[in-house]
C-alpha cells in the first residue's frame, strides 16, 4: 500500500489532497486510488453527518425503512459487482465474497423491517405507588455514529454496525480498513445515490491517523472491530471525549466434538470454519478439542477431506493473506506448535509462503503454544484430544478471549454450550449464529463489549427516554411540600403492607 498525491474524488467526502493506492493481495496489483482524508476532512464529515442526520431522523421508521429496503435491493442487483471488489482488494474467492454480501443484506432487511418494533414507544408498568402515572419507554436515536470497519469481511461485519445505527435513525461516518477501501466507498455511494446525495451514510479512508481523527471528531458512538491492541488505542482516544465504544476483538474460538458427534459433519464444520477465508474470521475455529475416543477416526475424516484443498487463484477455494503482515504471525506460530511437539498432520511451516499459506493442522500441540494461546488468523488448526467434555470445557475457557465457538455432539450440545464463556455458540453447526438477524453478535473478555445485530444491536445505538404522563391526581401527593404528616404515615403504612411480610421464593 502506497501514498501519492494525485487528487482523488468521492461522493462521500471531498477531497484534493494526497492519496495511496489499495492492492490486491495475491499479486500486488493496484486495484484503485484512494483519499487520505486528514483530521479536517474527517470533522467536515461528521459536521456534515450531523445536520443530515436530522433529516434522517425525522423520517421516522417508516421513512427510514423505505430507503434503507431500497439500498437492500440496489445492492441485491449489484452483488456481482460489489463482489467482485471484495474479490480484488481481500484476495478471497468470489463466491465467498457472494455469501459475505448475501448474509449482509439479510441484515439490512432485518433491521430496517424491525427498528419501529424494537426501539418504538411502548408501555411499561408503574407500579402502585406511581398508579396515577401512565409510563412509557421509548430509544432515541444518538445522532452520528462512528465506525471502523475490519478487511477481513469488509461488508458484513461494519454493516452490522452500519445498518442497524442507520434504522435506529443515526448518520454514520464509516472508515473502512486501508486494506479494502474500494468496498467502502461503494457502500457509502450506493446509499447516498438512495437518498439522493444527501450525507447520511460516508466514506473516508485512510490509514490509522484517519481512523483516530474519527474518535476525536465528536461523534455520538464509536463502533470498532480489529485487533485488541488496535481496539484499545480507539478506547483511550474515545474516552478523552467520553464517546462510548463497541469493541469487536478477534477471538481464539474453539470447535468441541463429543464423543456421539456427527464425525463427518464436525469435520467438515471445523475444516470450513477454520479454513475458509483463509482463516482470517474472528468467529472461525482456530482450536478444536476432540474427545479422545473418536479422536483417531474424526483425524482420519478431517484430514480426508483436507487432502484437496488449497490456497492460490485460478479457482482455488482459498485466497491470499490479505494482511501481508499476517504472515510473520502465522508462521511464527506454527514454527512454535511444531518445536514443542506438534505433529503435523497437513502442511506446516513449509506452507507458509510470502502471499498464501497452504492448510495447516498440527496435533498434541503444548496449550501453552502461542498457537494455542494467541490469535493466529490464517489457515490453521491445532487438534487436540481430550479425555472429556469438562476437560474440553476448561481448555475452552482458559483464555483471554471470549467470542464465539461450536459443539458438535447429539446429546449434549446445548448443555455444553451454556458452559462456554463466549458470546456466541452454534450447536452441530458453525458460525450459524452470524446469520440469523435476530441475534445479538459481539463477546466477552478481551473479544470485547457491546453488541450489534437483533435488538440488542438496534438498541445499542440509541439512548433509552423515559416518559410520564400523569393521568389523574395522586391518592397520596409525596411529591410537594404540602406533603403532611397524615399523608407520610399513609404512605409508610402502604410500604409496609405491600413489602414488609416475609414471602417465600419459589
Amino acid at each position: 500500500m502506497t501514498a501519492t498525491h494525485e487528487p482523488a474524488s468521492s461522493a462521500s467526502a471531498v477531497h484534493d489532497g494526497p492519496t495511496f493506492d489499495s492492492l490486491n493481495p495475491a499479486n500486488g496489483d493496484v486495484v484503485g486510488t484512494h483519499p487520505i482524508h486528514s483530521a479536517e476532512d474527517v470533522d467536515a464529515a461528521v459536521e456534515r453527518a450531523r445536520l443530515a442526520a436530522i433529516w434522517w431522523r425525522d423520517l421516522g421508521f417508516s421513512g427510514r425503512a423505505e430507503y434503507l429496503l431500497t439500498w437492500r435491493s440496489v445492492i441485491t442487483r449489484r452483488m456481482a459487482q460489489l463482489a467482485h471488489v471484495s474479490h480484488l482488494e481481500t484476495g478471497k474467492p468470489h463466491g465467498d465474497a457472494q455469501l459475505e454480501i448475501a448474509l449482509a443484506i439479510d441484515h439490512i432487511h432485518w433491521a430496517a423491517k424491525n427498528a419501529k418494533k424494537v426501539l418504538g414507544r411502548s408501555k411499561v408498568s408503574s407500579g402502585l405507588l406511581m398508579a396515577n402515572q401512565v409510563s412509557m419507554v421509548e430509544y432515541q436515536p444518538l445522532g452520528v455514529v462512528g465506525v471502523i470497519g475490519p478487511w477481513n469481511y469488509p461488508v458484513f461485519t461494519p454493516l452490522g454496525s452500519v445498518a442497524y445505527a442507520l434504522a435506529a435513525g443515526n448518520a454514520v461516518v464509516f472508515k473502512p480498513s486501508e486494506f479494502t477501501p474500494g468496498v467502502g466507498r461503494w457502500l457509502a455511494d450506493t446509499f447516498t445515490e438512495v437518498v439522493e446525495g444527501r450525507p447520511v451514510l460516508q466514506a473516508v479512508t485512510g490509514f490509522g491517523e484517519t481512523g483516530a481523527a474519527l474518535c476525536h471528531a465528536g461523534v455520538d458512538k464509536l463502533a470498532f472491530t480489529g485487533s485488541g491492541a488496535t481496539g484499545k488505542k480507539v478506547m483511550a482516544a474515545c474516552a478523552e471525549h467520553l464517546t462510548p465504544v463497541v469493541i469487536e476483538a478477534g477471538g481464539k474460538d474453539v470447535l468441541i466434538v463429543d464423543e456421539d458427534a456427527d464425525l463427518a459433519a464436525a469435520a467438515d464444520g471445523a475444516l470450513w470454519s477454520g479454513m475458509a477465508n483463509a482463516g482470517q474470521t474472528c468467529i472461525g475455529t482456530e482450536r478444536v478439542y476432540v474427545h479422545r475416543a473418536v479422536f483417531e477416526p474424526f483425524m482420519a475424516e478431517l484430514t480426508q477431506r483436507a487432502a484437496d484443498l488449497s490456497a492460490g487463484t485460478d479457482g482455488a477455494k482459498i485466497g491470499p493473506i490479505t494482511m501481508p503482515s499476517q504472515i510473520d504471525i502465522i508462521r511464527r506460530h506454527v514454527a512454535d506448535a511444531v518445536e514443542r511437539g506438534g505433529r503435523v498432520v497437513l502442511g506446516g511451516v513449509d506452507a507458509v509462503g510470502e502471499r498464501f499459506v497452504q492448510p495447516t493442522i498440527i496435533t498434541h500441540v503444548p496449550e501453552d503454544s502461542t498457537a494455542v494461546t494467541e490469535e493466529t488468523f490464517g489457515p490453521t488448526l491445532v487438534v487436540n484430544p481430550v479425555d472429556d467434555m469438562d476437560e474440553a470445557i476448561r481448555l475452552t475457557n482458559a483464555t483471554e478471549y471470549g467470542l464465539a465457538g461450536a459443539v458438535f455432539s447429539k446429546r449434549n450440545g446445548v448443555s455444553i454450550a451454556e458452559r462456554i464463556r463466549s458470546g456466541m455458540t452454534s450447536v452441530n453447526a458453525v458460525i450459524a449464529f452470524a446469520g440469523v438477524p435476530s441475534l445479538p453478535f459481539g463477546g466477552v473478555g478481551q473479544s470485547g463489549f457491546g453488541r450489534i445485530h437483533g435488538a440488542d444491536g438496534l438498541k445499542e445505538f440509541t439512548y433509552s427516554k423515559a416518559i410520564t404522563r400523569q393521568r389523574f391526581k395522586p391518592v397520596l401527593a409525596l411529591t410537594t411540600f404540602d406533603r403532611d404528616e397524615k399523608t407520610d404515615k399513609n404512605a409508610a403504612t402502604l410500604i409496609n403492607l405491600l413489602y414488609g411480610g416475609k414471602k417465600t421464593i419459589r
